[in-house]
């Protein structure tokens, strides 16, 4: 499935680099947006919260969810950013996505897609994120420090995801200075909270770390701070919650 979605993926980017001028224009001209890093410093855990409609591996999730509505609810409950899913074929998702859920919340925002090519990076500044996602699986270590540069340049954070102990090595090697750790597998799809605990001894050089999945509880947030992650990313628990806001004031509680 991961390499239906970056071949996918590839194909989109062929396009966009049709339209390289138009998007370096947008990008130079879009304002400063909320930092992200920003964001999630500071004492206590931090929630990212996700916007998504469905996924590959759980199907529909939330096909009628509307960005601005679920963004708002977000920030009431207190989360310290959003990532909103960008990604049209296996996510449902749009690019129009990220600057309605940011319009309506005021938060920074995650941009959460397969980028695999520095244009990608000079998109998202021009759509209005704050930060880019970049997955250690799908990218070579000379890729991943490239676009770590390319991000740096176009004003962005970067939170690089890994799903192991040397993909964590591989991300700070690259001078990653906010690792993500998915505690899904992306090859079974299989979901285990012991994954973020086990790769945290590896990400003391991050500046901050993010435990990514399979977090539906307090108890399940609680794990996470335990371990020494400065803030949880959280999606389908909360696009299928009846009330979000009060699902985040639980989580950080």
């Amino acid at each position: 499935m991961l390499d239906r979605i970056v071949t996918a993926t590839r194909d989109r980017v062929a396009d966009l680099r049709l339209r390289r001028a138009a998007v370096m224009e947008r990008a130079e001209l879009a304002s400063d947006p909320p930092s992200f890093e920003e964001a999630l410093s500071g004492p206590g855990l931090k929630v990212i919260a996700e916007v998504k409609r469905r996924s590959p591996s759980r199907g529909e999730l939330a096909p009628s969810l509307d960005p601005a509505r679920q963004a708002a609810a977000y920030a009431r409950g207190g989360a310290a950013a959003l990532s909103v899913l960008t990604e049209p074929q296996f996510f449902a998702a749009h690019s129009d996505d990220l600057g309605t859920a940011r319009d309506a919340s005021g938060l920074a925002v995650l941009r959460k897609d397969f980028v695999v090519e520095s244009i990608q990076v000079w998109e998202s500044r021009a759509i209005g994120a704050s930060a880019v996602l970049l997955i250690a699986a799908v990218l070579t270590p000379k890729e991943l420090g490239v676009l770590l540069s390319d991000a740096a340049r176009a004003g962005l954070a970067a939170l690089v995801e890994v799903h192991d102990r040397e993909e964590a090595r591989i991300a700070l090697d690259a001078g990653a200075r906010i690792i993500g750790v998915n505690n899904r597998n992306l090859s079974s799809f299989e979901v285990n909270l012991e994954t973020a605990e086990l790769v945290a001894s590896e990400l003391v050089g991050a500046h901050l770390t993010v435990a990514e999945s399979g977090i539906w509880t307090r108890e399940d947030a609680r794990r996470m701070a335990t371990a020494g992650y400065s803030a949880i990313l959280v999606g389908e628990a909360l696009v299928k919650s009846a009330d979000p806001a009060a699902l985040i004031a639980e989580l950080l509680s």
